[in-house]
């Protein structure tokens, strides 16, 4: 395992204590942007902010009661306020909801409707059947959505969407089953909660070069509302930091670029911005590296390839051999090295396996990071950009 880095640990500390959840939006996500642009600028670095028009939510109270009786509940994000009573419908799959009739009523969504997340209408990566129902609930009407957490782990809500008029709720698994089991007469949500419009900020900081190459640096700060966000994304936008500090003043025969991105856990808004500015200079980008989620005690760090030549993957490999604790897994789409990949841009990705019941939770603590785990992904970038110096994008692309 390499030396523990000597200031990463204090620049997480800030993040993800002092500063704490930092939902796109909101006050705590503006003083971690700051934090993010004064750390860099203090590495001699020069720093870009990249605003952009975007929604904050807030939420004060929940409450749920069936027949009188109170029932934890927490509102789901972006969704807005409502004070409403009625009659409960389950409806459990698509042809269930094509037939419903749903306006005025509290929907319960279980089973197939509630396995997945609906993508919320504006995401990228959205399929077929999430504007299916999308489309049946605004068109239905329902006084309210409610559904237990989706998919094996505990932590995501069916809907995470500000296009959703619909207020929408989360209620325990064993509520869901005793609400099913045994059907109330009325139920009332109220949801003391709402989107208000904001600006969020990417953080882009540059060491120019004479060349028009570059290496592209990158991890998320945003996080979920309700957790501080260690391994989602502390630990990761924290390493972005100690990689432009211990790189700022390295001789390399090529530009780097640290971007801070903003709002991954919503919308790829922040990754649009940054498109909107420099998606001209893409064919310049020898790699793109990007971390999200790594750095877990509990977790084993990963990498991943993506539109790599047969030769950068072989020369990245042969650096991995001296880090025998990182993983190498599947492809996956879910943060922002997706932004360059689908259009050709050769990028790796680190993460860690073993740690998803932590995301998006109060439980996602500092507690949970390993300084060791985080400084060897730091070293092995470190290694990887050192290995890069004499190449082309065509070499890292396999264009010759």
């Amino acid at each position: 395992m390499p030396h523990l880095h000597p200031n990463v640990m204090s620049y997480i500390e800030k993040l993800v204590v002092e500063i704490g959840p930092r939902l796109i939006g909101t006050p705590a996500n503006q003083k971690a942007a700051d934090f993010m642009r004064d750390t860099f600028r203090s590495f001699g670095l020069q720093v870009e902010e990249q605003p952009y028009p975007c929604t904050a939510w807030e939420v004060r109270s929940a409450s749920f009661e069936a027949d009188g009786n109170s029932l934890p509940v927490e509102a789901n994000v972006f969704s807005p306020a409502c004070n409403v009573q009625g009659e409960l419908l389950p409806l459990g799959t698509i042809p269930e909801l094509e037939a419903a009739e749903m306006e005025g009523k509290i929907v319960l969504f279980y089973g197939e409707l509630a396995s997945t997340q609906i993508s919320p209408m504006s995401w990228f990566l959205r399929g077929p059947d999430d504007e299916k129902i999308f489309d049946l609930l605004v068109q239905g009407k329902p006084a309210a959505l409610v559904a237990p957490p989706c998919n094996s782990s505990d932590y995501e809500q069916v809907t995470e969407d500000w296009d959703l008029p619909i207020p929408a709720a989360t209620l325990p698994r064993e509520v869901v089953l005793d609400l099913l089991r045994n059907p109330p007469r009325s139920v009332h949500l109220k949801l003391d909660c709402g989107n208000s419009p904001s600006t969020a900020r990417n953080i882009v900081a540059r060491k120019p070069s004479p060349s028009p190459v570059k290496v592209v640096l990158c991890a998320h700060f945003d996080t979920f509302h309700n957790t501080p966000g260690a391994l989602d994304n502390g630990a990761s936008a924290c390493a972005l930091l100690a990689l432009a500090e211990d790189l700022a003043s390295v001789d390399l025969p090529f530009a780097l670029e640290f971007i801070a991105f903003n709002g991954e856990e919503a919308l790829p808004m922040g990754d649009d911005e940054y498109l909107r500015r420099g998606e001209a200079d893409l064919p310049n980008i020898l790699l793109v590296i990007n971390m999200d989620d790594m750095g877990a005690w509990a977790g084993s760090n990963s990498i991943a390839f993506y539109e790599t030549s047969d030769a950068l993957v072989e020369s990245v490999k042969a650096i991995h051999q001296n880090y025998p604790g990182v993983v190498e897994v599947e492809p996956w789409p879910e943060s922002n090295h997706s932004t360059f990949s689908m259009r050709g841009v050769p990028s790796l990705a680190f993460s860690a396996v073993g740690i998803r019941h932590l995301a998006h939770t109060p439980a996602d603590s500092i507690q949970q990071v390993s300084p060791a785990k985080v400084s060897e992904v730091i070293a092995m970038i470190k290694e990887i950009i050192r290995g890069l110096a004499g190449k082309t994008p065509n070499w890292t692309r396999g264009e010759g």
